[in-house]
């Protein structure tokens, strides 16, 4: 039998916080903020027009990111006991930190003057493609949650609360 995500303490802690309820609502505005700076970079790559707008998009998702990144960095401290880097979460932070990486260049170039717009957009592009990657890592750990939480509500309740945390993503 497949090992769990969560011991029963960690899925009691989970529950309890209040930032597992922050980041399920800043995950899906993420998301939306994503979709819509990737039709303005889209429009300003295809038409030359709407380079202020797409510009500010991509801040305003890097700021989303940034605000996602430290509240789910709570989150993993009160559920696993560590900010960063839990066994349970471990690829998806590995990942989470080329995603940031790509958006704070993208800042540091849009800011210094280090690119020029074309060549951000597509530095926003590559940001954003991690993310995506990302975004895949999450859902399937959620995938993976309530897969957990459904065999213990059928009686393989034992084996998975005795179970340690598996690492996540790339396996």
């Amino acid at each position: 039998m497949p090992v769990g995500l969560y011991t029963e303490a960690q899925r009691a802690r989970r529950d309890a916080s209040p930032w597992t309820l922050i980041q399920g609502v800043l995950a899906p505005v993420q998301f939306l903020v994503c979709l819509v700076s990737v039709a303005l970079i889209a429009r300003f790559l295809l038409t030359g027009e709407g380079l202020v707008a797409a510009n500010i998009s991509i801040i305003v998702k890097t700021f989303t990111l940034y605000t996602i990144m430290i509240t789910g960095a709570i989150w993993e401290k009160e559920v696993f006991g560590q900010y960063l880097l839990a066994p349970a979460f471990f690829w998806e932070d590995v990942v989470s930190f080329a995603v940031l990486a790509l958006h704070t260049a993208y800042l540091l170039a849009y800011f210094y003057a280090l690119l020029a717009p074309s060549a951000l957009m597509v530095l926003a592009l590559a940001a954003y493609a991690t993310y995506a990657v990302n975004a895949a890592q999450f859902l399937w750990k959620l995938r993976q949650a309530r897969l957990q939480a459904s065999a213990q509500g059928s009686g393989g309740e034992a084996a998975a609360t005795s179970a340690t945390p598996v690492a996540g993503g790339a396996a």
